[in-house]
């Protein structure tokens, strides 16, 4: 399933790139490829594991997916509000309404293939072999690495989206047991990234969006060449949502422990769209 998966993101990765430099077209190709991800992840799922792939469930996907990615907008907004108080954030000019869309198109494929990888395969795995606490430990850990490989790559930045992104994300599946939580997050806080605020996303230089943003002031504070992601501001904010999430999964029952592995509520369905 992780060859599968990791074979999906990178062909999502190349096909979104692409596709990146016309709005309607990496809108199209964003959404037909998180389609297909989506798609061959529910057959794998149902055919291996044999049981209904809850975690994915069609009628959640549109009042969580909207939901959650309107809080990531709002969790990168709050953070670079506070990054540019700071002074490590400037607004340079307008950028283009166009530009934001096809940023849109290609973040949508992105969130999908990476949450599919991490949240859908990988965390998932560990945590029936192990548990919660290895699960988000592994799965934050290589989500960072994969963000290694990135241009403008830092360890400090990939240690960061470990810390911030890939807690931060695991612990959202973990109290839901939905993954359209955490890829609404992703799409929210990446689409933020770029799509409005025109700064770097992990490291990868030339994005566009509605603003066009620079970084300023010291590198602790911007993020530096990595971009807001490797702000002590966005790591102390991912932090936060993390902690909100695990007391949530403690109180509903939801965190695995090794001895319990073999009766893990992955396959539990997720909460209702209004309750979650």
């Amino acid at each position: 399933m992780l060859v599968v998966f990791g074979i999906v993101l990178v062909a999502s990765a190349a096909v979104n790139s692409a596709a990146s430099g016309n709005a309607a077209t990496a809108l199209a190709v964003g959404v037909l490829t998180a389609g297909l991800g989506l798609w061959v992840y529910r057959r794998i799922v149902a055919a291996l594991e044999r049981r209904p792939v809850t975690e994915v469930a069609p009628a959640a996907l549109a009042p969580q997916v909207l939901r959650f990615t309107g809080a990531g907008i709002a969790l990168f907004t709050l953070t670079i509000g506070v990054i540019a108080l700071f002074g490590g954030y400037e607004i340079r000019g307008w950028g283009s309404g166009w530009a934001m869309l096809a940023t849109l198109g290609t973040m949508i494929g992105a969130a999908v293939a990476e949450e599919l990888l991490f949240r859908g395969a990988l965390f998932r795995l560990v945590e029936q072999w192990q548990g919660t606490w290895a699960a988000l430990g592994v799965s934050g850990v290589l989500f960072g690495v994969l963000h290694l490989f990135n241009p403008q790559a830092t360890l400090w930045g990939a240690l960061a989206i470990a810390a911030e992104a890939g807690l931060m994300l695991g612990a959202a599946y973990t109290a839901t047991r939905s993954l359209w939580v955490p890829i609404g997050l992703h799409l929210g806080w990446n689409f933020a990234e770029s799509g409005l605020f025109g700064t770097v996303v992990s490291g990868t230089t030339g994005t566009h969006g509605l603003l066009r943003g620079a970084a300023a002031g010291s590198d602790l504070i911007s993020g530096g060449p990595f971009g807001p992601e490797g702000s002590l501001v966005a790591i102390l904010a991912g932090a936060a949502v993390t902690a909100v999430f695990l007391r949530r999964a403690y109180r509903t029952g939801r965190l695995v422990h090794r001895h319990r592995r073999a009766t893990t509520p992955s396959s539990q369905s997720p909460d209702a769209a209004a309750g979650t």
